[in-house]
């Protein structure tokens, strides 16, 4: 069989970019001739940059392409993310209770030898009306003063609260592009794929640009968005909607600069839920990045608009609104002979808990991991890979579900419809059954097959208000004034904490500071535009 030579990447963009430089720095690793990376995306394809919000992992692929932090916050104009706060989640605005909550990055404390603190959190042992997200982690009393999750000292990617980013998607692709061909050897070329052309066993043969003539490469990975030109046109690998459980389908966004140049960042993204959807808020260095995500079947392009427009104030009235059309699926077949799929091409989740980037982190490092030694292996790599993919895209579907299903709202179609049992997956409500009687734990889920960790579930499931009656186990549970202690001792923890985290505009400032006052430091004008 013949030795595989060449990877081509069709699209650039974040998808294209980060998964041309993750590939480039994993398969040159010990031979920087091993494989070559090749990357072709054209010059009349716009990149939107709304204001991206990502998922932990993502450190670590930073640090493993080696970007320099301080070089990513200056070109992606980042800034930190500590959790989502979800305002008028619970139940609408102006009803009895609490209607926010909390997701915070970190995992709930626990002492070694300590006891764990949901089921105590459960039974009452927190102090009164503590959400269990302020109860078990002290994340989100750090956000709420404006601190961020590490300190100047600290090693790139690194810091004491677990955390992502916001950045401009925009100015995020170019920055990897930059780093992609200077330091990690991807070769770049600028045309516009006008066709595929396959082989006799339905193989990618070659694609034929429109100013390059043909470019052939061992494998090709599509990245050109929800088109899917290579995977859905060329390869008629089938798109499989999700649209049944969850509806949003449209959204409507705007870049609104801050009222001030020292206006505070919040360290996480907001969420805030409308009569059809729910509404971002990202803050980056300069502006934030705001956008209405909705379902049309529950209203139409105007109305949604006037509510956005009602959420920014006068902010917006001058601005004017992007709206962008998507549908929630994926393609069971992400690879398909000699043609792989990453990012929107192979599927989409809407854009609640930031899974896109996520995703096309997961098929680049699964790809890596499974790119075989010669072409003659790809069916089997290629089984595993979308056994994999689809279990994933199952399981983020199901945590995002949960979010609409447990509302208590009840003042508009959109949620009654998101609480009908017809709409939410079996696989989920056989979940919440179990987790009326006990709450969840990490047996209830296989980890390589998990985005979310158990944390996730049980910080948005409690968040929401769910029901776990402990009860008749109570006596299970002796440790009742050592967890009270214990939850004492988190909020002491996180008063210090405070006093030795920096302000997060002040970190993120500093951090950029740092980056131009190296010699020879300046981005290119086209990366930092």
């Amino acid at each position: 069989m013949a030795r595989l030579k060449k990877i081509l990447v069709v699209g650039g963009g974040t998808a294209g970019w980060l998964a041309a430089c993750y590939l480039a720095k994993a398969v040159n690793a010990v031979d920087p001739a091993s494989v070559q990376v090749h990357l072709v995306e054209s010059s009349n394809i716009g990149l939107l940059g709304v204001g991206e919000a990502t998922f932990p992992s993502i450190r670590g692929t930073l640090s493993a392409i080696g970007l320099d932090e301080r070089r990513f916050l200056v070109g992606a104009t980042a800034t930190y993310k500590q959790g989502i706060h979800y305002r008028h989640w619970v139940r609408p605005p102006g009803s009895p209770g609490h209607s926010h909550f909390f997701h915070p990055f970190s995992q709930p404390s626990q002492r070694p030898g300590g006891p764990e603190l949901l089921p105590y959190w459960l039974l009452g042992a927190a102090p009164d009306g503590m959400s269990f997200a302020d109860a078990v982690t002290m994340q989100s009393a750090l956000v709420e003063r404006n601190r961020a999750p590490k300190r100047p000292t600290d090693p790139d990617y690194q810091g004491p609260m677990n955390h992502a980013f916001h950045f401009d998607a925009a100015c995020f692709a170019k920055v990897l592009a930059e780093h992609g061909q200077d330091a990690l050897g991807v070769k770049r070329h600028v045309a516009t794929v006008d066709r595929v052309e396959l082989d006799e066993h339905g193989a990618i043969d070659r694609v034929i640009t429109h100013e390059l003539g043909e470019l052939t490469a061992d494998l090709y990975v599509d990245c050109t968005g929800l088109r899917g030109s290579l995977i859905g046109s060329a390869m008629q690998s089938p798109f499989r909607s999700r649209r049944d459980v969850l509806f949003a389908d449209r959204a409507v966004a705007m870049q609104v600069p801050y009222e001030r140049p020292d206006t505070p960042i919040p360290s996480y993204t907001i969420s805030t839920a409308q009569e059809a959807g729910w509404i971002w808020d990202i803050g980056l260095q300069k502006r934030r990045g705001v956008g209405y995500v909705y379902s049309s079947r529950h209203t139409d392009d105007a109305r949604a608009e006037e509510v956005f427009r009602r959420y920014l104030g006068p902010a917006a009235d001058d601005l004017k609104a992007m709206h962008i059309k998507f549908e929630t699926g994926y393609r069971p077949e992400h690879w398909r002979r000699n043609c792989v799929a990453v990012g929107l091409a192979g599927g989409f989740v809407e854009p609640l808990e930031s899974t896109g980037i996520a995703l096309i982190e997961l098929a680049t490092y699964l790809l890596t991991h499974l790119l075989p030694g010669d072409t003659g292996d790809m069916e089997r790599a290629a089984r595993h890979f979308n056994e994999m993919m689809v279990a994933r895209y199952d399981r983020i579907i199901d945590f995002i579900k949960m979010h609409y299903c447990l509302s208590q709202r009840r003042d508009s179609k959109f949620w009654t419809d998101n609480a009908d049992p017809a709409s939410i997956p079996q696989t989920l409500q056989d979940k919440l059954a179990l987790w009326r009687h006990r709450p969840p734990h990490r047996l209830d889920f296989v980890s390589d097959l998990e985005m979310f960790l158990v944390s996730s579930w049980q910080y948005v499931l409690y968040g929401m208000e769910f029901k776990t009656d402990l009860e008749p186990m109570r006596s299970a549970y002796p440790h009742l004034e050592e967890a009270r202690q214990e939850f004492a001792m988190i909020r002491q923890v996180a008063d210090h904490a405070a006093h030795d985290l920096p302000n997060h505009r002040s970190l993120v400032e500093q951090f950029c500071r740092e980056y131009h006052e190296r010699p020879g430091a300046v981005l290119s004008n086209e990366a930092v535009a």
